[in-house]
């Protein structure tokens, strides 16, 4: 009989005098700003290899950070005992590090009103994991009578639910309750003379259980076993500029990691971006207009709260090809005389907040995506992107495209392999030369690493055509 799951609790996470008597504690040594953060987390976890459930597991963690900022310095401590003691001693550490001047100050915290973006009838975590293990196994079933080229399958179920308190010297006290899931296969196809191509698909979002409904298993199976299959025999890349168009959806990672990192305040306020100090400048196409918005119902990136209690936003970054603004958490913010965005994030209770990306995206053109690729007379169309690494310094970026094809007059031709695009951010956004109407979030899949901490993202594009783009290949001589 399958273990019906523990219905998530609904008592308050830490008492508010508790919470309270933490600020002032934090304070102690005096300071401009001290916050308590709390977290309860419960998540699940299911994999399957090799046609067996290797394992299914549900766990908690939990714990307190108490951040207490003076001027630029910073003291940070947290506890995942949450004994009075122990977070009494974990405030008075950070008092200790951030290193203010004494105080006597007590503080009363109230709560905020916050939107809401996402709202589940049953929390993931009051969901029994057999049901997650079922879809698990049908993933398995379904991409392996896809094909009988598919020879291994990878599936896997991932989802949490996190409540969230955040408190702070400002008067300002937040609570949330994040959930968040993703199902995901992997798979592996080979062809004649043991040619071996992979194919992956997953999505999920701030979403129900029921989502996948209709998001199946069996669809997800399907896209994976098809990008396998439809590569298999694909040709060498050649190397050299050439016109590339992106596919909408998931591509929208090129966007994230080649542009949006560079719009952190931190970057910014430190000079290390090539976008600082760039405000009112021309940066892109006039075509390219870059959205962050942490609004958008029920997305992997959405926010009703950040980590740092304030409100998400709709951001306009590059508006028409000229920055218009920064994503700021709250003390870059408070640094360069300006007020957060909402985008004040961390992984976790043991993490300090960093600015960061919700759901980055390309705002939709005028053109239809069969028009787009009707206007390349030889070039590449990247259909689905892999890892990529971007220099935050100077825009440089390096990206590995998982399934690309040649263009040739107008309509796509056969597979490519070894595709890779290398280019800089900026100078890649004044080579838009075509955006399409075909606006596409990607299915619920991105996760975003900085500074050893990774976050939920959205990304999303439509489809787009950028010339003289340098393709890594495995040929010399890149189309003319």
């Amino acid at each position: 009989m399958a273990r019906t799951a523990p219905k998530t609790s609904t008592a308050p996470l830490l008492a508010f005098p508790l919470i309270e008597r933490l600020l002032a504690a934090a304070m102690e040594r005096g300071a401009d700003f001290a916050e308590v953060y709390v977290e309860r987390n419960e998540f699940t976890a299911v994999s399957l290899e090799e046609d067996k459930v290797k394992s299914a597991q549900n766990g908690l963690s939990q714990g307190v950070g108490v951040r207490v900022i003076s001027g630029a310095k910073v003291g940070y401590a947290y506890s995942d005992d949450l004994d009075d003691e122990a977070l009494f001693r974990a405030a008075r550490t950070a008092a200790f590090i951030a290193q203010g001047r004494g105080s006597e100050k007590s503080f009363a915290v109230s709560r905020t009103p916050l939107p809401t973006f996402y709202r589940l009838p049953t929390h993931l975590a009051d969901v029994a994991i057999a049901k997650k293990r079922d879809l698990v196994v049908r993933v398995n079933q379904a991409a392996r009578a896809q094909d009988p080229r598919i020879k291994q399958v990878t599936g896997s179920w991932a989802d949490s639910t996190k409540r969230i308190l955040v408190a702070n010297t400002d008067g300002h006290l937040a609570e949330d309750t994040q959930d968040l899931c993703r199902i995901n296969a992997y798979v592996v196809a080979e062809g004649k003379k043991g040619e071996r191509r992979t194919g992956s698909f997953g999505g999920g979002g701030r979403v129900s259980f029921e989502h996948f409904d209709t998001f199946t298993p069996e669809l997800v199976a399907k896209e994976a076993a098809r990008q396998a299959i439809a590569t298999l025999g694909a040709k060498d890349a050649r190397a050299g500029q050439q016109t590339v168009v992106l596919a909408p959806g998931w591509s929208g990672i090129l966007l994230h990691e080649a542009v949006g990192h560079g719009l952190e305040a931190d970057f910014i306020r430190k000079g290390t971006s090539l976008f600082a100090g760039k405000l009112g400048q021309k940066v892109a196409s006039d075509l390219v207009t870059v959205i962050d918005d942490g609004t958008m119902a029920n997305a992997r990136g959405s926010l009703n709260v950040d980590d740092e209690g304030h409100a998400p936003q709709f951001k306009v970054l590059i508006e028409r090809g000229v920055l218009k603004g920064y994503m700021y958490d709250s003390l870059n913010a408070k640094l360069m005389g300006q007020k957060s965005t909402g985008s004040g994030r961390r992984e976790s209770f043991k993490h300090l907040p960093l600015p960061r990306m919700t759901n980055t995206y390309l705002a939709p053109g005028e053109d239809s995506p069969e028009d787009i690729v009707a206007s390349v007379d030889s070039g590449i169309y990247c259909a689905n992107f892999g890892g990529g690494q971007v220099d935050i310094t100077n825009g440089n970026f390096v990206f590995e495209v998982h399934e690309a094809y040649e263009i040739k007059k107008g309509k796509l031709a056969a597979p490519l392999k070894g595709v890779t695009l290398i280019g800089v951010g900026p100078e890649a956004l004044k080579n838009v030369t075509r955006v399409g109407n075909d606006p596409r979030p990607d299915p619920g899949m991105g996760t975003c690493g900085k500074d050893g901490q990774s976050v939920p993202v959205g990304v999303g594009l439509p489809t787009v055509r950028i010339d003289n783009m340098t393709v890594g290949g495995t040929k010399v001589g890149g189309a003319k």
